[in-house]
């Protein structure tokens, strides 16, 4: 479970997705921040805020009252400026060293399913911890984690994934579910397929079955077929689905690649996105959880953040 939480929350029912996938996340003591990204005072005069920067801030201000009043959560409130949502909450996470940040999915998403905006995305793809993505109105049907779901493939990132389930299951109660795809070989046309096609995919399944069966305290199981649709249907199996990042680009980020980017879009739970090493500086953070009040000084951000009075 998370010590250090952050969510992005705008006033729509997104942002309480995040706010109740944030809450069964948290570990009991830990530390919950609501943020809120504004536009800079020259946009906020054309926008839904009215005149001014002093407005704009006043009017973040009491959003975020509103969600947390809402949500009935203890949070501390953070109001920041910034063109880009994502940019914003990416850096807040990576100033007040957050060891997970929660979103929403974005209005286009149906119900149940997951879904960023383009611009949301892209800016947290390389987030210096955790992201989880609430599915569509996760708020409204919440319900306890009872199974946490990971995509596995033997990789070094995908155990770091089973880690992590295995440590909200121990928290939560919940049972640890694996699946590993092996991917569909490449072909163009059938009748090319090299005759020994077939023995080389009944040879990888075994190999994976073989070590999913060495897993402990897992229900594993493998299959054939399209990476990405076969998480997505398993999504629909579980109550978070745990993807671990590329096994390339900064180490200690998140790096979204083509099977996460596809999850995003069509998931039907809500997603984990793990860092390449998500157990970084969680012994250390532990003693901060809890201790620090409203607008603390020791966690202010030098930029834009604004943490706003009680």
């Amino acid at each position: 479970m998370f010590l250090n939480v952050l969510v992005g929350v705008d006033g729509s029912s997104s942002g309480r997705d995040a706010i109740a996938l944030a809450s069964r996340l948290l570990s009991p003591g830990g530390r919950l921040t609501l943020v809120h990204v504004r536009a800079p005072a020259p946009s906020a005069a054309a926008g839904p805020f009215g005149g001014g920067a002093d407005d704009a801030r006043e009017a973040s201000r009491r959003l975020l009252v509103r969600e947390r009043a809402s949500a009935e959560v203890a949070t501390e409130l953070v109001s920041i400026r910034d063109l880009a949502p994502g940019r914003g909450l990416h850096v807040q996470a990576e100033q007040r060293e957050a060891d997970l940040l929660v979103v929403g999915s974005c209005a286009r998403a149906v119900a149940g399913r997951t879904m960023l905006a383009d611009d949301t995305r892209a800016a947290l793809n390389g987030a210096p911890c955790p992201v989880a993505i609430a599915c569509c109105g996760y708020a409204r049907a919440t319900r306890p984690i009872r199974t946490v779901g990971v995509a596995y493939n033997r990789s070094r990132e995908s155990d770091a994934a089973l880690i992590m389930a295995r440590e909200i299951a121990a928290a939560t109660g919940a049972a640890v579910r694996a699946l590993e795809v092996v991917p569909v070989m490449g072909h163009g046309f059938r009748a090319f397929v090299p005759a020994s096609a077939d023995e080389r995919v009944d040879a990888m399944l075994q190999e994976a079955g073989e070590h999913m069966d060495g897993l402990l305290d897992v229900d594993g199981r493998v299959c054939y077929g399209l990476v990405g649709e076969e998480l997505a249907a398993f999504a629909r199996e579980v109550d978070i689905l745990l993807v671990g990042a590329r096994g390339y680009g900064p180490c200690g980020r998140a790096m979204v690649g083509h099977t996460a980017d596809h999850l995003e879009r069509s998931a039907g739970c809500s997603l984990l996105l793990l860092t390449r090493d998500p157990a970084v500086n969680r012994a250390d953070r532990a003693g901060i959880a809890g201790e620090l009040e409203f607008g603390s000084p020791a966690h202010r951000p030098t930029q834009t953040a604004a943490p706003l009075a009680k």
